[in-house]
Formats: structure tokens, sequence, C-alpha cells
């Protein structure tokens, strides 16, 4: 029968008067230096990549908090705009998602008006294979091919089949946010 091992210390789960545990897993300690240390894989991975309209780095010295940046994809009504997001690692990245939210108001069906973002891969389809530069792509993807059947943003949705329309109130409220920015 096999036994639960806590990679650390070598031992089963019992704490046998060790350091609490947070949960059944690594301590607290432990599971903060090994996403740290997976985060600043992903910088260099991220910025050696060479990936043309996504960008991302850590905010200040914290880490776990990171601004990211996403051009919006060619042949979209997105297409020349740049939007900020923001994004939250817990101690439990990758095998828990980051919360990413746009910093730069975004009018999409799948982004409401506080920046949360209605994305699959950041909810119930989250992996541990994925990284920051999976999240950026899937996320500048959305933004050319939204789900309507999912909607944050009924108004977005509802107009999305115009793109005409659509593109004029995305410029709008573009423009619109940048100028409250300034």
């Amino acid at each position: 029968m096999a036994q639960n091992v806590d990679p650390v210390h070598g031992s089963n789960n019992s704490n046998n008067g060790m350091m609490a545990k947070d949960g059944d897993g690594p301590t607290s300690a432990t599971k903060h230096q090994s996403t740290s240390k997976r985060l600043q894989q992903e910088l260099m991975s991220l910025m050696m990549s060479g990936d043309k309209g996504i960008s991302a780095f850590p905010n200040g010295d914290d880490v776990f908090s990171w601004i990211g940046t996403i051009k919006g994809p060619q042949g979209t009504v997105y297409e020349g705009l740049i939007y900020k997001l923001s994004l939250n690692f817990p101690n439990g990245y990758p095998f828990t998602a980051p919360t990413v939210k746009f910093v730069t108001p975004c009018f999409h069906p799948n982004v409401d008006t506080h920046g949360n973002i209605c994305l699959d891969i950041l909810k119930d389809k989250w992996s541990a294979m994925y990284d920051v530069r999976t999240i950026l792509l899937s996320i500048q993807s959305l933004l050319g091919d939204p789900n309507n059947d999912s909607p944050l943003n009924m108004q977005a949705a509802q107009l999305w089949a115009n793109q005409v329309a659509y593109k004029q109130v995305l410029l709008d409220k573009f423009q619109e946010a940048s100028k409250s920015q300034e």
C-alpha cells in the first residue's frame, strides 16, 4: 500500500510535532519558495520566447503579482489596441490558477465591467501545464473569438454580430478609459 510522502521531509503526512502544514501537502513556506522559483523560470521563458503582442513582468519586487500586456490580435476589432492585465499567483500555483483581470477596461462579451474574465482555462479547465505565456495567448485569442454562450457583458455579446457597430462602441469605451487614466 502506497503512503503519501512529504517531498520536503521524506515522511508521511502525519505532523509528528514538526512544522504546521497547509493542508496535507508541503508547508506554506515550501509552497511559496517553489512557486517563486517556477515564476522566475516562467519570466525568463517568456522573455526569451519572442512572442509578439504579449508580455508580462512582476509588479515591482513581488514575484507573485505581475502586470501583463496584450496587443489586440491582427484582423480583429481589437487590432491596434493595447490592454494591461493583473496576474496574481497563489502559493499553490501552478496547481491552482492565478487570478487574472483586465486593468485597462475592456469591452468584450467575456469580460465584465470590473475586468473579470470568463475563460475556462482560468477556472474549471485549469492545468498545471499552463503558464503565463499560455494564459496571455489564450486571452489574446479570446479577444477575437469570444464565447457568446457564456457572456459576462450582455451588451457586448448582443452587439458582437454587428462588427462595425461593435468596433465603434469598443473604440469609444477604450478612448474614454484612456482619458480617465491620464
